[in-house]
């Protein structure tokens, strides 16, 4: 089993395609924190969770493309014709379903690690600040219910048609377009921006809406079920 992760981890990690992204990432997220963060968000300091947050909602239509893009490589047609070979193994294909879903989540970690990474060197150099507890919480509500339902809906999708998923990939710019209502206001990035604004002092505590943690909770929930739904089905492609 380990060396099936290892397997599928290196696929996905170690081509110029992850390099890339990686870089282009990077290159954006410095954008964002030095022209944007560094003014503080909503009237609040840079390194608030409130400007912390609006950084990682800016980044996040990259991370979703990512995530998706990682489903590719097992929704492709090269790997349904070799879905036909493992499926044909001694090992059982939930197994292989198993390692892959293992080998995505880390891909996908993997680059909003890189983020999270850039953010921290940023703080520390330009204001020597490494209070990283306080956005523990913004970090893990803005990235991990989102990026678990594009991992999710993407084995989905990619089961049924292969091309869904690029179509999938605009779902963050789609929602930008749009005036969401604030339980969906975290798709783009609105909610940061805004709700500091209505409250009764500069710079709150960092707080969320009954609302806005339930529709992420669900996300979250759904992106859970979708690949335990995927593993459940064997890894039949």
């Amino acid at each position: 089993m380990a060396k099936i992760v290892r397997y599928e981890c290196k696929r996905l990690l170690w081509n110029k395609f992850f390099v890339g992204l990686v870089l282009v990432l990077l290159f954006y997220g410095w954008q964002i924190l030095t022209g944007a963060t560094i003014l503080g968000v909503a009237h609040t300091a840079p390194f608030s969770p409130w400007s912390f947050g609006d950084y990682l909602s800016r980044a996040l239509p990259l991370l979703w493309i990512g995530a998706l893009f990682f489903m590719t490589f097992f929704t492709s047609g090269k790997a349904r014709r070799t879905a036909a070979l493992t499926g044909a193994a001694p090992m059982s294909p939930r197994r292989y379903a198993l390692a892959r879903c293992t080998a995505a989540l880390a891909g996908t970690a993997l680059l909003a690690l890189a983020c999270l990474a850039e953010a921290a060197v940023f703080y520390g150099c330009y204001f020597g600040w490494y209070g990283w507890g306080e956005l523990l919480v913004p970090a893990l509500i803005t990235l991990v219910p989102p990026l678990v339902f594009a991992l999710g809906s993407g084995f989905l999708l990619g089961r049924l048609r292969s091309w869904l998923l690029y179509l999938w990939m605009l779902v963050p710019f789609v929602c930008l377009a749009l005036p969401l209502p604030e339980s969906l206001s975290l798709w783009n990035g609105s909610f940061f921006s805004r709700y500091p604004l209505a409250a009764d002092s500069l710079d709150p505590a960092f707080a969320l809406p009954t609302a806005v943690l339930l529709v992420q909770v669900l996300l979250f929930a759904v992106g859970v079920g979708l690949l335990l739904f995927r593993w459940g089905k064997q890894g039949r492609l």
